[in-house]
């Protein structure tokens, strides 16, 4: 188990740090939009540069469409999703694992992967073309949600176990 806890204490340090890192590059990329600051602008692209210099950081296509549904919806939802797999890997270090609110955790993240990739390529569709590598990307949150949904069954059925132990003692 001690294997267990270190890459889980790894990887949720990894996730969270990219779950941050996410949040920043919207931020900054929303900023940038909105005040026109450190962006160069033609009739098609937007060029956002890294801050204080004239480096390319984020291309994007110069509407506001593809700006919302390409760019910081994606980018917001990642940052979502990194969290929540974060919290899923802090489920795997605690001293004590089947828990409610592990296995809360664990909700979160099946059903946010389940349903909200399919909400999300539904919603955008509506406003921009939606390229075909996309629906692989669905397809493995799809897959992920599953597979986390049954490791929280799992979960659940520990608990109940664990229950019915401690009514013995």
């Amino acid at each position: 188990m001690k294997k267990t806890k270190l890459i889980s204490k790894i990887l949720y340090a990894l996730t969270r740090s990219l779950a941050w890192i996410y949040l920043v590059i919207g931020l900054y990329g929303t900023f940038a939009w909105i005040t026109k600051i450190n962006i160069q602008t033609s009739d098609t692209t937007a060029i956002i540069n890294y801050p204080f210099t004239d480096i390319s950081f984020l291309i994007l296509d110069n509407n506001r469409s593809y700006f919302l549904f390409a760019f910081l919806l994606p980018i917001l939802s990642y940052t979502l999703f990194f969290w929540l797999l974060s919290n899923v890997f802090r489920v795997f270090y605690q001293d004590k694992l089947f828990t409610n609110p592990n296995i809360a955790h664990l909700k979160r993240f099946y059903l946010v992967n389940i349903i909200w990739p399919i909400v999300l390529v539904a919603l955008s569709s509506l406003f921009i073309e939606i390229e075909k590598g996309i629906f692989v990307i669905v397809a493995l949150h799809l897959v992920l949600g599953t597979f986390i949904f049954i490791i929280s069954e799992i979960f659940h059925q520990g608990l109940s176990l664990q229950n019915e132990q401690d009514l013995y003692i």
